[in-house]
């Protein structure tokens, strides 16, 4: 039997555990394997740049999970620094740029791996190009955002206040810049219901950063130099900047599998099926660029985690090594911390649930991380929305301090497992004062949602 060749395009999560799946079961006589990665980096985490850039991660080689090196000890050809240009369907080939010396070649392949992640949204405005204006995707993007604010930027205006823009707001704030975020939304991160964002805003102000809400980005205004100097409003409001950093959220990186004719779908990312296939016979992919499919609304969604990355990969790479994987959907999980405020949420807001055709009830519940008289309770806002009749447990959204946020873990699996409101109430959770409330604000909240149900029933 002749050497099967697997071509992946791009070494970070996605692509290397598909890379790393397959050959744990393909020896190298049997499966070879070329990556290839536009960047010097391979296998790191992405959502650690923040921390890096702050300071609280040292080193940058403490977020790369698996280098060069090591993947290609593990008898992976990985070429770094080595662009794909092209992707020919008919002839099975790759074209590949060397970025260091610009030699052009092809590479054959007989399955591929599509997985070149996202790319920074860039709003449609005057200067957004300019030099100065920098998005956070990579690692590489990272290093020069860092190697700026080294240089002696003391201003930074921030486009956008979802996760990555708060989350770079804050570790500028912790280096002692000037920070403003601008964002078109009443509050930060949109996924949030607003009584919830309401507390977030709060606490972004709190510590120093300037939020202008409400008002979107009309132009970025640049200096003699041509560097980004100013951010313009729609409100004709004027924001001083030594460098601006996008934090509008990201896209698929999509461009080189729709001019190769890999059908994307209604979201925007590529189309797969549960084995992370493509609609091209070979053609695999994963990661951000990829739609999957939301097991509560049913609606076809792309959501960019190095999770779901590293889950997606690797059902890639099973399948591609003759086993057998799936990818059973997303819930919409996430978490993250505005210094020492933690926001999480799972399955669907008031929003998402009321456009996905549910009708519900919300329940939300004040209550301390610990037992009330313990030293060290501080207060958690927990809030719950479950569906009308059958009390199914549809989303939730937790903002507190002290350990708060990971409680969201608890309701993420009550969601996929389609538990009702009254089922986790019944959870039996760990208890003791440091720890927990002896009625832990999972259990109030789900009490409380079980009797909105109820009165609706009764009604």
């Amino acid at each position: 039997m002749s050497e099967r060749r697997l071509v992946v395009i791009g070494g970070d999560a996605a692509g290397m555990s598909a890379a790393s799946q397959a050959r744990k079961r393909c020896g190298p006589d049997q499966l070879r394997i070329v990556a290839f990665e536009r960047g010097r980096a391979t296998s790191y985490s992405a959502c650690g740049i923040p921390y890096w850039i702050s300071g609280a991660v040292e080193r940058e080689a403490q977020l790369i999970a698996r280098s060069p090196e090591q993947h290609r000890r593990n008898d992976i050809d990985m070429r770094t620094r080595t662009e794909a240009t092209a992707i020919d369907l008919d002839a099975r080939t790759v074209r590949a740029r060397e970025l260091e010396t610009g030699r052009e070649y092809d590479e054959p392949f007989d399955d591929l791996v599509y997985a070149t992640g996202s790319v920074p949204m860039r709003p449609p405005v005057p200067g957004i190009d300019a030099p100065g204006v920098y998005g956070v995707q990579t690692l590489d993007d990272g290093a020069a955002l860092r190697a700026a604010l080294d240089a002696g930027a003391r201003r930074v205006v921030i486009v956008g206040g979802g996760y990555i823009g708060l989350e770079i707001a804050e570790a500028c704030q912790v280096r002692g810049l000037d920070v403003t975020v601008v964002d078109r939304a009443t509050t930060p991160i949109g996924t949030f219901d607003p009584d919830i964002g309401t507390f977030i805003a709060d606490a972004v102000r709190k510590i120093g950063i300037t939020l202008v809400l409400e008002d979107g980005v009309a132009a970025i205004e640049t200096g003699p130099d041509g560097q980004a100097r100013a951010v313009r409003t729609a409100s004709g409001r004027t924001l001083p900047a030594d460098l601006v950093v996008l934090g509008l959220g990201v896209r698929p990186n999509v461009e080189l599998a729709q001019t190769a004719g890999i059908p994307l779908g209604s979201s925007g990312g590529i189309t797969v099926d549960h084995q992370m296939r493509t609609e091209v016979d070979g053609v695999w992919a994963a990661g951000d660029c990829v739609e999957s499919v939301h097991r509560l609304s049913g609606q076809r969604v792309v959501v960019a985690l190095g999770t779901h990355a590293n889950k997606q990969g690797r059902v890639a790479g099973i399948n591609i090594g003759g086993g057998y994987a799936t990818f059973p959907g997303v819930i919409g999980t996430a978490v993250t911390k505005v210094c020492d405020l933690e926001v999480a949420r799972t399955g669907l807001s008031e929003a998402e649930a009321e456009l996905a055709g549910y009708r519900f009830v919300t329940a939300s519940v004040d209550s301390t991380t610990k037992a009330g008289y313990f030293p060290g309770a501080t207060p958690i806002r927990l809030k719950l929305v479950a569906e009308l009749r059958s009390g199914r447990l549809l989303g939730a959204q937790i903002v507190g301090r002290d350990n708060a946020a990971k409680r969201i873990d608890v309701l993420a699996t009550a969601i996929w497992n389609e538990m009702d409101v009254d089922e986790i109430l019944s959870l039996d959770l760990s208890y003791a004062p440091p720890f927990s409330p002896v009625w832990d604000p999972v259990l109030i909240a789900a009490r409380k949602a079980s009797e909105s149900v109820e009165a609706h029933l009764a009604a």
